[in-house]
């Protein structure tokens, strides 16, 4: 794989790592609004699940942040070690002559 190749594919894991991020920021969200609605109906079940739930969901967060982090800055690594903006410049030139 060359290296512009794998700079986009590292960009690609960044970006689903965001998302995976924002999903579960949502889903802690939605869990947080059943704990509020359960208030009210005092369901046991609900009472007895969801914090627990709501706790392994922001373990998971606290994971895919982790990782976000470490893999962001890895790839800005990547890219200035291999100057990825001259091979991006070099590509699109290539693109035009061919």
């Amino acid at each position: 794989m060359n290296t512009l190749k794998k700079f986009e594919l590292m960009e690609k894991i960044v970006r689903e790592l965001e998302d995976l991020q924002n999903s579960q920021q949502a889903i802690i969200q939605k869990i947080g609004k059943i704990e509020v609605d359960n208030i009210e109906l005092s369901d046991k079940r609900l009472e007895k699940d969801l914090p627990d739930m709501h706790q392994r969901v922001a373990d998971n967060l606290d994971t895919i942040t982790g990782i976000l982090e470490y893999f962001a800055t890895k790839t800005d690594t990547f890219a200035d070690k291999n100057n990825i903006d001259a091979l991006k410049e070099q590509d699109a030139i290539d693109q035009v002559t061919h």
